[in-house]
């Protein structure tokens, strides 16, 4: 019996616009992260969505990328300093499919590597 669907939270236009252009990365969706917005490649997340804003996810590899094109990384709280590895995207990549395809596949790479990281820490090694 096939699983049943995934019921989807309510998507902004402008979110499901670029959900649809992100679509030939693979199977791209929406899901509620507290009071924002998850979005996620393949079941990797690699995008948080926050009071219109679109924040890609970054690693220390794909972090000198979205600095050098002076993207400001994601707050939860104004005014604190507290940052989570998450940038702005590039307002340029949003009329340009490319583009946009390009940075997020930026965020996914870091996301797949994040997920990397977990599994190893997780490993347990059995001797016997």
């Amino acid at each position: 019996m096939a699983a049943p669907p995934r019921v989807q939270p309510r998507v902004p236009e402008h979110v499901a616009h670029v959900l649809e252009r992100l679509a030939p990365l693979g199977i791209v969706e929406a899901r509620r992260l507290f009071s924002a917005l998850g979005l996620y490649c393949d079941g990797v997340i690699f995008a948080i969505v926050s009071k219109e804003q679109i924040y890609l996810k970054v690693d220390d590899v794909s972090r000198p990328a979205f600095e050098a094109k002076g993207m400001e990384p994601f707050r939860p709280r104004a005014g604190k300093s507290t940052a989570i590895p998450y940038f702005t995207l590039p307002d340029s990549s949003l009329d340009d499919d490319d583009a946009l395809r390009s940075w997020a596949r930026l965020a996914i790479d870091a996301g797949l590597r994040g997920q990397a990281r977990k599994i190893g820490k997780n490993r347990c090694i059995t001797t016997y």
